[in-house]
């Protein structure tokens, strides 16, 4: 079968940033819907009229894949909101209650960058934002999806999980 929108794939792949550092594996295959939310637009692309058995590489710039960074996402909040524990790598969705930063996205996932006696220092954007990357790519198989993936518009697995040496916290669409 060939790769149609809408279809589930099942992939491998091993990304990297514009220098050939690791970022993530995915070494056992995993399903994504084509023509949902589960693949950037290019990955789609590629794959579109492909067979299992096909391989890839790609490069994706900042606009295709996380986006640019975005310094207006990068807030100070009062060390108070925060557990005891907070340290760097933290992630948190939305701002914490009684945040005094304006205007910042509600549903983003923030991540904690410094932590200062006064105040916290967080970050909206994606940990990949900025990025160029390049995306080695397998498909595995083909087959149709199902009423329920195309209404969804997923599969409802993550798109990544990013190593960054903090500890595992929620997985990043």
């Amino acid at each position: 079968m060939q790769v149609t929108r809408p279809s589930v794939v099942s992939l491998r792949w091993r990304l990297e940033d514009a220098q050939g550092q690791l970022i993530d594996e995915l070494t056992e295959p995993m399903e994504f819907l084509v023509s949902g939310d589960d693949l950037f637009a290019k990955v789609e692309d590629a794959l579109e009229g492909q067979e299992a058995g096909f391989e890839t590489a790609l490069a994706l710039q900042p606009e295709e894949a996380f986006g640019d960074y975005d310094s207006g996402l990068v807030c100070f909040e009062a060390r108070g909101l925060f557990p005891e524990d907070v340290q760097p790598g933290m992630q948190f969705e939305g701002l914490p209650e009684g945040a005094a930063t304006e205007g910042m996205p509600e549903e983003a996932i923030y991540t904690v960058t410094e932590v200062y006696p006064e105040h916290v220092v967080l970050d909206g954007n994606h940990p990949l934002a900025g990025i160029g990357l390049r995306m080695h790519l397998t498909l595995l198989d083909v087959r149709e999806a199902t009423e329920q993936e195309v209404q969804a518009g997923s599969i409802g697995e993550p798109l990544f999980m990013v190593q960054t040496g903090a500890p595992p916290d929620e997985p990043l669409h």
